[in-house]
């Protein structure tokens, strides 16, 4: 049997056109995303993928993610497209939570005013960032789609994977 891949890919497409939407899904995304606090960024530039586990923050509808630095740089100096994944470690049968988010990463400038913004909403004393012999690095990944995938919204009459165009 040959692999056919475009019907595989094309699984979830289908299946979201006969899944029933659920209203309030966005701030249900927005609610998990906001209680978890570790995400695994995913970045790739031709033959390159990195998958790196990271400390986030979601805040104002965006992912702001720390870094001394790193190979997933590598990737993004060619691809700024990228997909965080955001899950429960152990979930109970018939209880996943989780989400695909794919959009857009930008480097924020050290000490621009959303730099020195994220380091006063962390707690982060900025005399401490300027006293490294390099500054972290501050990506912001702004959202494009998710995949929010939540088992009990089958319980309400809803597909329990939501489709999300910001």
């Amino acid at each position: 049997m040959t692999m056919d891949y475009d019907k595989a890919a094309g699984f979830w497409v289908k299946k979201d056109k006969e899944t029933a939407v659920c209203p309030d899904v966005k701030e249900r995304l927005d609610a998990f995303l906001a209680a978890h606090h570790v995400c695994a960024l995913a970045a790739a530039a031709n033959d390159f993928v990195r998958c790196t586990p990271l400390e986030y923050t979601y805040l104002e509808h965006a992912f702001w993610i720390f870094s001394e630095g790193g190979l997933k740089f590598r990737a993004l100096k060619e691809n700024r497209h990228v997909c965080l994944a955001v899950f429960d470690s152990d979930p109970s049968f018939g209880g996943l939570h989780s989400a695909q988010i794919m959009g857009t990463a930008e480097i924020v400038e050290p000490f621009s005013e959303e730099y020195e913004k994220l380091l006063a909403y962390k707690h982060i004393p900025e005399a401490v960032i300027r006293k490294m012999e390099e500054p972290m690095h501050l990506i912001k990944v702004i959202p494009e789609e998710a995949d929010y995938l939540d088992s009990g919204l089958k319980k309400e009459g809803y597909g329990s994977r939501q489709h999300i165009v910001f």
